[in-house]
């Protein structure tokens, strides 16, 4: 590279600054947000706790002592800092939180090549909120995920903040700053490989199943006429969905979803399975009849009064039959036993 065009490229380069010294998940995760963003995709980094140095940056982040998203400064660590997401989450922001809460929509609009003002960005916005940038608001904040008096069974230094952690130099090694540099952009690549994967997901994997359990739920009368059996032609991840869109959906308690008909990926049959009373819970709503559980085959078949039968777990959790218009009727009479 010529001079010249070295000297245009240091003009025309923004500059993210961060604290240096010991690294975390938050900043490393911060900082690759930010790059991911059309105004700092190119940034470069400057990493220091000299306040004269940190004004020479453009945005700055997890130092300085300042929230100002208006003067692009980023910190948490100040005293009677109490920022907190919205939208139901009460855990105190990191700048992971930060940054993500002022930049994310963006971030993921253009990762999934959506429009902002597509429904699915605030969707996607708010799941990955809470399945990955919150807990390590948490972590970073030391907010305790269960009261304090319980003891942990085991210990996890596995998670992503740890593993952030672990790439700093240990006490014995050279800590210079150009070896600590590298290292935080090893985390901060580490953050962000598993930042996107996530939200990748999210949106290609689990959005689509959202879409078809929605469509589930909107043609579940066709199904049954109490609009407690949902048939799902596809398979698809449903469980998660089925109880937010209730939820959205207003759904009264007598018109939920009992039971939940699908095929089975791998096997080329039908399954019937009954929806638990939450997403953590064993419970069901109403298991499959208390004669049945534990049968299989002709014996069930038998029992039941109803063909092509294969199994029904021990618990009546969950059934299958070689048929779909038998692991209907497995459900239609499950309803009235």
């Amino acid at each position: 590279m010529s001079e010249e065009s070295a000297a245009k490229r240091l003009k025309t380069n923004k500059t993210i600054g961060t604290h240096n010294g010991t690294f975390h998940c938050d900043e490393a995760l911060a900082v690759f947000m930010l790059r991911l963003t059309d105004t700092y995709k190119n940034a470069d980094v400057t990493r220091t706790r000299d306040p004269a140095l940190l004004d020479t940056c453009d945005i700055v982040v997890d130092v300085g002592a300042v929230y100002e998203p208006e003067k692009l400064r980023y910190d948490h660590h100040q005293r009677g800092f109490t920022e907190i997401f919205g939208y139901g989450f009460g855990t105190k922001l990191s700048s992971a939180g930060l940054i993500y809460k002022h930049y994310g929509k963006e971030i993921i609009a253009s990762q999934l090549g959506l429009t902002l003002d597509d429904p699915k960005v605030e969707i996607l916005w708010l799941k990955m909120y809470r399945e990955f940038i919150e807990a390590l608001d948490g972590i970073d904040n030391g907010v305790l995920q269960y009261p304090q008096e319980l003891a942990p069974a085991y210990r996890n230094k596995t998670d992503l903040s740890s593993r952030v952690g672990w790439l700093n130099p240990a006490w014995n090694e050279p800590m210079d700053s150009n070896t600590v540099n590298a290292l935080f952009q090893k985390a901060s690549d580490l953050a962000g490989s598993e930042f996107l994967n996530r939200l990748h997901y999210y949106g290609k994997s689990w959005l689509p199943a959202r879409d078809i359990v929605a469509a589930g739920l909107e043609s579940r009368f066709n199904a049954h006429p109490s609009g407690q059996i949902i048939l799902f032609d596809t398979f698809a991840p449903w469980k998660e969905h089925i109880y937010e869109l209730e939820k959205q959906q207003g759904i009264a308690e007598e018109q939920k979803a009992i039971y939940v008909i699908y095929p089975d990926e791998t096997g080329g049959n039908w399954r019937v399975q009954a929806v638990s009373i939450s997403p953590d819970s064993f419970v069901s709503r109403k298991p499959l009849p208390e004669p049945w559980r534990g049968m299989r085959d002709d014996e069930l078949s038998k029992i039941s009064g109803i063909p092509e039968c294969i199994f029904v777990h021990s618990s009546g959790f969950i059934g299958g039959n070689k048929t779909k218009e038998g692991a209907l009727e497995m459900a239609r009479k499950g309803l009235t036993f």
